[in-house]
């Protein structure tokens, strides 16, 4: 994509070929007079990374375990005899798979947010880590206990833990959507004095003082 031609709406932000441009946005449908000519900022290795869309669909999948495990026990609660065998061949499959499915998230996600940020340490990529972290706590712990047939309250609280987790990342997330640093951007690192003679430091910290004398002197 970095050696086409490249169009951007200009009140939605949604970037596409320019041979694939039709009369309207795709995004947000208005007229293709609002798209103006765009150049890519991002490396060509960055990019390829990023359009293989390992993280989007690994949290997709995920999600879909998160969410069925504790619907799938209240509507066996509601209708214990619909399709018994299945709900719970259904439910067991989703606790077994949840685990995997985050952890290949977890993986993903830090491999996104190195390629897309440089870092890991922004505060949205940091709040991220930590509901990630307490989802896959959730997850494990609630395979651990986990008896087929027998779902308890500890079962159902976990479940509900990690769809609230899942729901708080999914927010976090949003505000990360087509967010690119610069391919060229580079951090400055700061100068270290770790290795300057101590006098020297010193000297240059604390101010000169003068003496009456040289007051004196400077007077006359």
């Amino acid at each position: 994509m970095i050696d086409e031609e490249l169009v951007r709406c200009r009140p939605c932000g949604y970037v596409m070929k320019a041979s694939d441009l039709g009369d309207v946005c795709p995004a947000c449908g208005l007229p293709r007079n609002v798209f103006e000519p765009y150049r890519e900022r991002v490396s060509a290795n960055r990019l390829l990374i990023l359009s293989l869309d390992i993280h989007p669909i690994a949290i997709h999948l995920s999600q879909t375990f998160v969410a069925l495990t504790p619907l799938l026990i209240v509507f066996h609660y509601i209708f214990p005899n619909f399709e018994e065998t299945i709900v719970h061949s259904v439910i067991t499959f989703s606790v077994w798979a949840l685990p995997l499915s985050l952890v290949i998230s977890f993986i993903s996600g830090v491999v996104d947010g190195i390629t897309r940020f440089k870092t890991l340490r922004t505060p949205l990529l940091k709040s991220k880590i930590i509901y990630s972290i307490f989802i896959l706590i959730f997850s494990f712990a609630q395979l651990l206990i986990f008896t087929p047939q027998s779902y308890t309250w500890i079962i159902m609280l976990l479940s509900l833990a990690s769809l609230g987790c899942a729901v708080k990342l999914g927010l976090l997330g949003k505000h990360l959507i087509d967010v690119i640093l610069p391919g060229t951007y580079v951090r400055r690192k700061k100068k270290s004095t770790k290795y300057a003679p101590k006098g020297k430091t010193e000297a240059a910290e604390k101010p000169v003082k003068k003496s009456k004398t040289d007051n004196v002197q400077a007077e006359e």
